[in-house]
C-alpha cells in the first residue's frame, strides 16, 4: 500500500477527500464516481483513477456498484482541510474585510499552503471560532465537527419562524444579493407568504420583508422555532 508523504497529502488528494466528505455528508451514503467528477468538474476517468489512488493511500474504500466512502484516516484529512478553509474564510472576512462572496475562492487556494501551526495561530487570533462567515461549522483541531440540525428555507410555510443559520458559498452572486439586503446567518425570520405556482417566499427579517425564491431558498438553511 502506498503512503502519504511526510509533507502531507497532495493538493489533489486534499481536494478529493474534501469533496467526498461533503457529498457523503449530504447524502449519508457512498459517493458515486460520476457525482464526484461533477463536483470537481473533471472527467469520470480522472475521478476513477484518483479514487484508486485514495484507496492505495488508505484514505477511501470503494465497493463495486455502491460508490466510495472515506476511511477514518480519510475523514481526518478532509476535516483538517475543511478546518483550514473555514478559518481562512473567517480571517479574510473579519481581519481583512473581504466580502463574504469572495472569501471562498481565495480560501480554496490558500487552504493547501497553510500549515497546521499557522492555522492554529489564526484560530487563536479569532478567539477559537465555531463557524465561518457562511454559518458552516468549523471542525476542531482534534477533528470533530458539530453539524446542527437545519432545513432548507424552501421547505417552510407561512407562519413558520426561526433563525437563518447557514448558506452555501458556491454562488457568489447569491451571497452578494443577501449581503446587499442585510441578510446574514444568525438573523431571525418569519415566513409571511408563499406565492403560488412555485413563486417566491416573502420572508421578514430585521431589515424588512424580502421576496426570496428559486435556488436561493434551497441554499439557505434554517433552524425552525418551536
Amino acid at each position: 500500500m502506498a503512503t502519504v508523504s511526510e509533507s502531507g497529502p497532495s493538493d489533489a488528494v486534499q481536494d478529493y477527500v474534501k469533496a467526498i466528505y461533503s457529498l457523503q455528508s449530504r447524502a449519508a451514503e457512498p459517493v458515486s464516481t460520476s457525482a464526484l467528477a461533477e463536483r470537481l468538474d473533471v472527467a469520470a476517468a480522472s475521478a476513477s483513477a484518483m479514487v484508486k489512488r485514495l484507496e492505495s493511500l488508505g484514505l477511501a474504500h470503494r465497493e463495486r456498484y455502491h460508490g466510495v466512502e472515506l476511511t477514518p484516516a480519510g475523514e481526518r484529512v478532509a476535516l483538517a482541510v475543511i478546518r483550514h478553509h473555514r478559518l481562512l474564510e473567517l480571517y479574510l472576512a473579519e481581519a481583512l474585510g473581504m466580502p463574504w462572496d469572495q472569501v471562498h475562492r481565495e480560501a480554496e487556494v490558500l487552504e493547501h499552503a497553510i500549515s497546521p501551526e499557522l492555522s492554529e495561530l489564526i484560530a487563536r487570533k479569532l478567539g477559537n471560532p465555531t463557524h465561518d462567515p457562511h454559518g458552516d461549522p468549523i471542525p476542531t483541531a482534534g477533528g470533530e465537527i458539530e453539524e446542527g440540525p437545519s432545513r432548507p428555507l424552501a421547505d417552510l410555510q407561512p407562519g413558520d419562524s426561526g433563525t437563518f443559520v447557514r448558506v452555501s458559498d458556491s454562488d457568489p452572486e447569491a451571497l452578494r444579493y443577501l449581503a446587499e439586503r442585510g441578510i446574514v446567518p444568525g438573523e431571525d425570520f418569519e415566513v409571511r407568504e408563499r406565492q403560488p405556482f412555485g413563486g417566491p417566499l416573502v420572508v421578514r427579517f430585521a431589515s424588512g420583508e424580502h421576496a426570496l425564491g428559486g435556488a436561493l431558498v434551497e441554499m439557505m438553511r434554517v433552524e425552525v422555532g418551536g
